[in-house]
């Protein structure tokens, strides 16, 4: 074999004979300008007409002489014309052919005007849409069939991690509920005494308080409340779990982390979120009742009697049956966002604010389809 100092420099000649440009010698770095000026040449009767290259003769060819051999054919191809390598090496074929996958388009695409970039911008996040809500459903689909299958085998479900999960949501859950649902409970009542007792109706306002709370604003302002805190931490430990490759082991233990992870937190939210709705119900109602009695002048007893006579137990039951519904969405769209968690802190930050925002608004959109719903009943 020739030694490097041995082997020519590269060249362009051509051969008559056959019609071809002939490539010879040492194609690499170390000859850059007469690469340069070789394929300078090149593209020069490429532009005339097609070109077949006999590249038999290189001895050496490197990464250089490579990418300079495909931005010359690019550029040929570009002008109409056509440029064919002939007797190729393998070796030679190999990198012209890793350099041609990795090279860049010549020319970034030419960005849209406002109105269609809008367009462009709608299309996409409706299609994205689409998917996510196909997706929400073959996942909704898998933990039906995972509860399934824990009730068919009750002796392999955890009944500890389901009394854990019920503890986190509901129990540590309860302060800020009752906190939340007494201070708004005496700002709806506030403002209602403030716009009624300018026509002396002020006792009107536990009309308002009651029906408002026990059918609207009370399941709708827990939901939201153990979307931000329990759904968020859903997200958050599955991802974590994901980051961590502890999913995977579970899958390589032989278990279902369906089954493992997602049901007793399902189930623990269809649970506690009832609970926590009826416990911030009494609180909104005692701070309205409480405001109602200071701010509008009211007796306990009036307020008692007026509370009565203006709500019912379906009243009650209007926002309980709503609950489960709202923990079973907020459930399923945290744990998806938990699974889709890559493994960066910035991919489990975008994910955990995702499943809080998602679920917020599938919760205000099914609050709003339930009122639809029951006014069509008369319930």
């Amino acid at each position: 074999m020739l030694s490097e100092g041995m082997v020519p420099g590269a060249s362009l000649r051509d051969r008559p004979a056959d019609g071809r440009l002939a490539l010879d010698g040492r194609w690499t770095a170390d000859q850059a300008p007469t690469v340069e000026a070789n394929a300078a040449r090149l593209l020069a009767a490429g532009r005339a007409g097609p070109v077949a290259a006999d590249l038999s003769g290189i001895e050496r060819l490197d990464t250089l002489g490579a990418w300079v051999l495909e931005r010359t054919r690019a550029e040929i191809e570009q002008a109409g014309g056509r440029l064919t390598y002939v007797g190729v090496r393998p070796e030679h074929r190999t990198l012209l052919g890793e350099v041609r996958l990795r090279e860049p388009d010549s020319a970034p695409p030419a960005r849209p005007g406002l109105i269609l970039g809008a367009l462009d911008t709608i299309g996409r996040e409706t299609v994205r849409g689409g998917r996510e809500f196909v997706t929400a459903l073959a996942f909704l689909g898998e933990v039906i069939a995972a509860c399934g299958r824990v009730a068919l085998r009750p002796g392999t479900f955890r009944g500890t991690a389901l009394v854990n999960q019920i503890q986190q949501v509901a129990f540590n859950g309860t302060p800020i509920i009752v906190l939340i649902s007494f201070l708004v409970g005496g700002i709806v009542a506030q403002q209602g005494i403030f716009q009624l007792q300018r026509f002396g109706a002020q006792t009107f306002v536990v009309n308002l308080i009651g029906l408002l709370i026990l059918r609207e604003m009370g399941v709708l302002l827990t939901s939201i409340m153990v979307a931000g805190r329990s759904g968020s931490a859903v997200t958050a430990e599955i991802g974590s779990m994901r980051m961590r490759e502890e999913v995977d082991a579970l899958r390589v233990m032989g278990l279902d982390p369906v089954e493992i992870l997602i049901v007793p937190r399902v189930l623990a939210l269809m649970v506690g979120l009832p609970m926590l709705t009826l416990i911030g119900d009494l609180a909104a109602l005692t701070g309205g009742g409480l405001t109602a009695m200071l701010y509008g002048g009211l007796t306990l007893d009036q307020f008692l009697v007026r509370l009565q006579a203006a709500v019912g137990v379906h009243h009650v039951m209007v926002g309980l049956i709503k609950a489960p519904f709202m923990a079973l969405i907020i459930g399923i769209l945290a744990t998806i966002e938990g699974f889709a968690v890559e493994g960066s802190a910035e991919s489990l930050g975008r994910h955990v604010t995702a499943s809080v925002v998602k679920s917020i608004f599938m919760v205000i959109v099914l609050d709003g389809l339930f009122a639809v719903f029951f006014a069509a009943i008369d319930f």
